[in-house]
């Protein structure tokens, strides 16, 4: 529809800007309802703004101090203001206030407070905690967080945790904000621990809610006085119940197994063997029943796999049950790596057996549903171990699948770890995490790295 011309007085649709009549009930172009709205007052702004129909943005400035009783205030630049006159009360002269101060409504349809010392000013705009000099550049002094007893919020009381989303409320026992309500990262989410010549980091990884995995590294004194290093990963199953307590168990008790175990004498490989079996122990217990009548208390219990390393005495003993698994990389990356476990899995029964090769066994969906784990559902306990004599220094990973699903291949593993990971395993085992976390994140990632240094007379290979 064409445009009529109109006078700049004649009043229009406030839909369509339709001119409109005297006594118009109804626009003419859109049929707007007209006796609503009350029509648009003929009037025109008092203020103009650094010129006609534009407007310029300005920082609003620390108020000026005083001026001397009976001093004019002179107008803000390029608004129609008039000085203030007169004093009030005290005999003070009454404040000018520019029109960005005047009472308002605020971005919220909120209105604004009547008086402007009933807010306080910007930060930058307070008094900085160490003045500056005349050529100073000090720093601006960090706004207050807006979260804080500002808003209401009490100052937690010194020691306690405090929230790491708002900075300003306590956390309760249950992990949640008592101010904004935010749960808080488990500690388990993040783990990080380096003990002498072992390190181990895990991680909640970017698509599980919680981290189940679980770790234990430790050192022990053999009765000749030589070194022992130690270190267990173990990895919960998600299908079970509690499988963060299954693993958590599981690494405590293997941990604890072996250390007394090879103080007392016990030779590694036994002293693996049994840690294991201890390990088992422990997750059975978990499925111990509250009630004695309890039915079917067996029924999906918690359950994990487990995988350890021992370095002593110039051998390196490997033990495990399920798919947690051990490689061996030579600081000599000229020197072919080795992956050292076979996994209870269903894939690898499947190569075992010649009925499909690595790579289809793998490929296929059920190529990580486990045969061998440590649960009172497990079918029968029955620990592997394995002892080797390297003859040249190296590195061994001990991991979970939420490392190797990225690094399957022991080349693919030798690529991932850091050239220095024997002066720097706790760098090692970090880069080894972030390595899962770039590739995806999809599980749990938990690895341990165990510096192997051959004994300075030498040792030939088992």
């Amino acid at each position: 529809m064409s445009q009529m011309h109109r006078s700049a007085d004649q009043p229009t649709c406030p839909s369509c800007e339709e001119p409109l009549e005297p006594g118009d009930l109804f626009c003419g172009g859109c049929g707007h309802d007209l006796s609503a709205v009350k029509q648009r007052p003929d009037d025109h702004p008092t203020l103009v703004m650094h010129g006609a129909g534009q407007t310029e943005p300005r920082t609003p400035a620390a108020p000026a101090p005083p001026a001397a009783p009976g001093t004019p205030v002179a107008p803000a630049a390029g608004v129609e203001w008039p000085p203030a006159t007169g004093v009030d009360s005290s005999g003070t002269p009454v404040p000018a206030h520019l029109p960005e101060e005047v009472p308002g409504l605020d971005s919220t349809g909120s209105r604004l407070p009547e008086h402007p010392g009933d807010f306080e000013l910007p930060a930058p705009a307070r008094a900085s905690a160490v003045p500056p000099g005349p050529s100073s550049s000090a720093p601006p002094v960090p706004s207050a967080d807006p979260r804080t007893s500002a808003a209401g919020v009490p100052a937690p009381p010194a020691g306690a945790k405090i929230c790491v989303a708002c900075r300003a409320g306590r956390v309760d026992t249950d992990g949640y904000c008592e101010n904004c309500g935010h749960a808080q990262p488990r500690e388990r989410d993040h783990m990080e621990q380096e003990l002498g010549s072992v390190a181990a980091v895990s991680d909640r990884g970017l698509r599980h809610h919680r981290n189940e995995d679980a770790f234990a590294v430790s050192s022990a004194a053999l009765p000749d006085g030589s070194p022992a290093v130690v270190a267990v990963v173990c990895d919960g199953v998600s299908s079970a119940t509690r499988p963060d307590e299954a693993s958590a168990a599981a690494s405590a008790s293997a941990n604890e197994s072996l250390l007394g175990a090879l103080e007392r004498g016990t030779h590694p490989q036994q002293a693996m063997h049994d840690a294991i079996v201890a390990a088992a122990e422990a997750v059975n217990a978990l499925a111990t029943p509250v009630a004695p009548a309890h039915e079917h208390h067996h029924q999906n219990a918690p359950a994990c796999t487990i995988v350890g390393a021992v370095v002593a005495n110039g051998l390196l003993v490997i033990g495990w049950i399920g798919d947690s698994r051990a490689y061996w990389v030579p600081d000599d990356r000229g020197g072919p790596p080795a992956r050292l476990t076979e996994d209870d899995s269903w894939a690898a029964q499947m190569v075992a057996a010649g009925l499909m090769s690595e790579a289809e066994a793998y490929a296929d969906e059920r190529a990580h549903a486990i045969t061998g784990w440590l649960g009172a559902d497990a079918y029968e306990l029955e620990p592997h171990t394995a002892s080797f004599k390297p003859d040249r220094p190296g590195v061994v990973v001990v991991c979970t699948d939420g490392l190797w699903n990225y690094a399957e291949g022991a080349d693919e593993m030798a690529r991932a770890l850091p050239a220095d990971a024997a002066r720097r395993p706790l760098h090692a085992a970090q880069v080894l995490v972030g390595h899962a976390l770039d590739g995806g994140g999809h599980d749990n990632v938990t690895v341990a790295v165990l510096p192997f240094a051959v004994p300075a007379q030498g040792a030939g290979s088992a």
